[in-house]
């Protein structure tokens, strides 16, 4: 086993009635690395997320974070260290400053303007009500409060669904430049390939709940090696 795995699973499954929405998936995740999640409509992208910061519980399998079972731990305690972002940013009323002392009260000045460069919002905004913010000003709050809790792992659902080209090329660049200047590991849910290959890194295929292709971006993208995997690549699968 690599020392430089944080997280893996083995086997994790999750079943609602008549439905394996995650099927018998075995994955490795390696620190400082970015994974791309993809695949089509109803793969299980998003709820492969969900087990892996304990908002849903797996029927089957385990999940290891540093090679202790995630399952033993308080979700409380794994979210600190796994952070989460939904695809529609929720800010707590009041301002940015408030939010993100919501999310570690001792954060200095300092701290704070540190957090606001990462995530590329002006510090004009700092005091601004966040109601006032655009979306894709909010989704950059809502990834710095995020980062204000020093997680270990993040995790985006999506991040730029809502967004126009310009946000969106900020929140990639932003994605980017988290990895290259921390520790941190991104895991990231698309339904753009391209999107995906813009943030290099490394790219998981799922299909119908299942793990299709794990490798590189580039690779699984544009020469894939499974049957569904091309399916995937020539827009078969919707």
């Amino acid at each position: 086993m690599s020392d430089n795995i944080i997280l893996r699973t083995e086997s994790l499954t999750r079943e609602v009635p008549d439905k394996v929405i995650i099927d018998n998936i075995t994955l490795s995740f390696e620190k400082n690395r970015i994974y791309s999640i993809i695949g089509p409509s109803g793969a299980g992208k998003s709820s492969l997320l969900r087990l892996l910061n304990r908002l849903d519980e797996p029927t089957s399998g385990e999940i290891f974070f540093h090679e202790s079972s995630a399952c033993d731990n308080a979700p409380e305690n794994i979210r600190k260290k796994i952070g989460y972002l939904f695809q529609t940013p929720y800010l707590f009323p009041e301002t940015v400053r408030d939010n993100l002392l919501y999310a570690e009260s001792s954060l200095t000045n300092d701290k704070i303007n540190e957090i606001l460069n990462q995530v590329h919002v002006e510090p004009e905004l700092l005091d601004r009500k966040v109601s006032t913010l655009s979306v894709g000003q909010s989704q950059r709050v809502a990834l710095g409060r995020l980062l204000a809790t020093r997680p270990e792992i993040i995790m985006l659902d999506e991040p730029t669904s809502s967004l126009d080209p310009t946000y969106t090329e900020a929140i990639e660049k932003t994605i980017l430049e988290i990895v290259k200047n921390t520790d941190l590991t991104v895991l990231v849910v698309t339904h753009h390939p391209n999107q995906a290959l813009r943030l290099k890194g490394e790219a998981i295929l799922l299909v119908e709940g299942k793990l299709i292709e794990a490798g590189s971006a580039e690779q699984i993208i544009n020469d894939p090696r499974s049957e569904l995997g091309k399916r995937y690549k020539n827009r078969q699968l919707r």
